[in-house]
């Protein structure tokens, strides 16, 4: 299987679940340390426009930011970072510290991590409100609004601490428009080839 590389200047849905459909997220507090640890070691080279996490699954839609360079630690020059490397480093310091937590062994995520080109505007608007409404579409809530696991809450507020909500908020118009594209939206069967049920 080819295993589609991530371009900078391109925008990609990245998803992944539990080997063997096992729990990525055990207690409630490991949501938050998720998000934290994917900060620490992706935002510098991705930008987030929409999250999603489940159970035993998450969606990211990101953009692949270009060109980034950071201080080699020897102090010799610059490095350039890679984005492909930074979630790997990211999805192991999360399944170590679960693992320690929970006293398993062995790995947690299914390798390679899932990844999908979003190669228009169309499939990018799409995108946003499919990740924000996954939750409902998997029978955790009645509504995908009250599921606090998703970039939704934080784009209404215009919180940009882990996602580009004002970047979003742009796309869309306004917040209002945002609201209203979700309550709308009927799932696209030109995205289901996209998208992977988990």
């Amino acid at each position: 299987m080819d295993i589609q590389p991530l371009t900078e200047g391109q925008y990609f849905h990245i998803y992944n679940r539990g080997v063997n459909g096992e729990d990525l997220f055990k207690e409630e507090r490991n949501y938050p340390y998720f998000l934290q640890q994917y900060k620490f070691y992706c935002s510098d080279v991705l930008e987030t426009l929409a999250y999603c996490l489940l159970k035993n699954h998450f969606h990211l839609l990101v953009y692949i930011k270009e060109n980034v360079e950071v201080p080699r630690k020897d102090g010799q020059g610059m490095f350039k970072m890679n984005a492909s490397k930074q979630l790997g480093h990211f999805f192991n310091s999360y399944a170590q510290s679960l693992n320690k937590a929970h006293k398993r062994t062995g790995p947690l995520f299914e390798s390679p991590f899932e990844r999908k080109g979003v190669d228009n505007e169309s499939y990018l608007t799409a995108m946003i409100y499919y990740c924000h409404r996954n939750a409902q579409h998997h029978g955790f809530v009645n509504d995908f609004r009250q599921w606090e696991h998703s970039s939704y809450s934080s784009i209404t507020r215009n919180d940009n601490t882990m996602v580009a909500a004002a970047k979003v908020i742009d796309r869309f118009g306004s917040v209002g428009a945002f609201e209203d594209a979700h309550s709308v939206f009927l799932e696209d069967k030109k995205l289901n080839k996209y998208i992977i049920e988990y």
